[in-house]
């Protein structure tokens, strides 16, 4: 199992991500569309950090899209308001937008996103929170029009999702409604659809981290200063897999974009996990801090085998006057629209009427259909989303198992679990098969499951 793990100890930013990516050896030129669709150009160099080398990446505006943006970003706002509300009169908009600027905006004057110390470029813009105040629509629909792989895609519009979902807790409103700033700019699309791409370049088996530094003190807002971590990583923070800690130093270490990206792909880990070294990067962020070398470190390596990690959401609702043909119907009717599982409680409900809990399995990006299509048939008021989680799961391999029974030959299709080692610790036979068979064999159902699968395991 190929395992990439992530040294949190001086926490994490998008573009330290991308360059310690880069560094452990994926190809910068998977970057080159980004740059094309973004009319960006990723800036790629090498610095000192307390006596480690390591990656820079700079995003920054090709000459075109610097000399247009300042227009841009004056009348942005009100263009994205106006499907929101038509009868809002031009001042109020105005009014709005720029009290949302100070609402919305990224919390950060500084950062591990800083380029304090990185060369300059005279002859263009850096991309760092330059573009418009662009809502959460507006960004899915940007990377929607890259024509990015499907897994690349699904993987970075999930990471908005988790930072549009955060903004919109800490702000108090909905996730439709949320606006960005520094995090919908051009830097922070490029910065997460660029390491996911590395990411994928890379194609790791499993990714983990150990606990992330948010560094200390406190970072300037544009409504005043917040202690690190600041509210947007503390949101992201808390559905993530891997654990925060505080220090070593009094900065701020672990920004929105990297939290996002690391809470979507990586699993959380207390220490370095056991593997056989075969890269290592070294990602500088924008301090200096001395004696600590400020550098995210990336390792990649074969480790041992283990289940493989699965995204998925699960939907729930309880209901007391469902008429037993339609819950007997979920299984079939949501699989439909994207289920992976369903489940049907007995519980008891308020008056100690008696009820069901459906639980629901589905992939993130169905959860909405998913969750529609249970309200359609059941008529529920109301479906909860625990959010995105994910599950282990085996590898599955079905073979055909031959099995002979009173002299006569049997086939029966057999199930196949393994890590992702491929090493096998379970056999099962499909029990419609060895119900068929043992009905026309005259035998019992256990009879045919146990002869079959002993057969397939002599095989192993």
């Amino acid at each position: 199992m190929t395992l990439l793990a992530f040294d949190g100890r001086m926490g994490a930013s998008g573009d330290m991500l991308l360059a310690a990516l880069l560094d452990a050896g994926a190809d910068p030129d998977r970057l080159e569309f980004i740059a094309d669709e973004l009319a960006v150009e990723y800036r790629i160099a090498e610095t000192d950090k307390c006596g480690i080398t390591g990656t820079t990446v700079d995003v920054v505006l090709t000459d075109e899209r610097s000399e247009s943006d300042s227009a841009t970003n004056a009348d942005a706002d009100a263009d994205a308001d106006t499907d929101a509300d038509s009868a809002e009169t031009a001042a109020e908009a105005a009014e709005d937008n720029q009290k949302r600027g100070h609402e919305h905006a990224h919390e950060h004057t500084q950062g591990q996103h800083s380029h304090d110390g990185h060369p300059s470029h005279d002859d263009h813009t850096h991309a760092e929170g330059h573009g418009p105040y662009r809502s959460y629509r507006e960004v899915r629909a940007i990377v929607d029009a890259m024509g990015l792989p499907e897994p690349v895609e699904r993987d970075a519009l999930a990471i908005f999702e988790r930072l549009g979902e955060a903004e919109a807790s800490v702000h108090g409103t909905a996730l439709e409604d949320i606006h960005f700033h520094e995090v919908g700019a051009d830097d922070a699309i490029a910065d997460i659809v660029g390491t996911v791409v590395l990411l994928h370049d890379l194609d790791p088996d499993r990714v983990v981290t150990t606990p992330l530094a948010t560094g200390g003190g406190s970072a300037s807002m544009a409504h005043g200063e917040y202690p690190v971590p600041t509210p947007a990583v503390v949101e992201l923070a808390a559905d993530a897999d891997w654990a925060l800690r505080g220090g070593p130093v009094d900065a701020e270490l672990l920004t929105p974009t990297g939290a996002a990206i690391l809470a979507h792909v990586a699993d959380g880990v207390d220490s370095l996990p056991e593997l056989e070294l075969t890269s290592a990067g070294y990602g500088a962020g924008g301090y200096d801090l001395d004696p600590h070398p400020n550098v995210l470190r990336v390792l990649v390596g074969e480790g041992g085998g283990g289940l493989v990690k699965d995204d998925i959401a699960v939907l729930e609702t309880n209901l007391d006057d469902a008429a037993p043909e339609v819950l007997g119907g979920l299984q079939e009717t949501l699989a439909d629209a994207g289920a992976r599982d369903v489940s049907i409680v007995p519980v008891t409900m308020k008056k100690s009427r008696p009820g069901h809990l459906v639980k629901v399995i589905c992939k993130p990006e169905d959860r909405r259909r998913v969750a529609r299509r249970l309200a359609e048939e059941t008529g529920t008021l109301g479906v909860r989303d625990a959010g995105a989680t994910h599950r282990w799961i085996a590898q599955r391999e079905f073979r055909t198992a031959a099995v002979e029974l009173a002299g006569d030959t049997y086939e029966v299709t057999v199930k196949v679990a393994s890590d992702s080692d491929g090493e096998i610790y379970d056999v099962s036979a499909e029990y419609d098969d060895a119900a068929a068979v043992a009905e026309e064999a005259g035998v019992a159902i256990r009879t045919v499951v146990e002869r079959t699968e002993r057969s397939v395991l002599e095989t192993l």
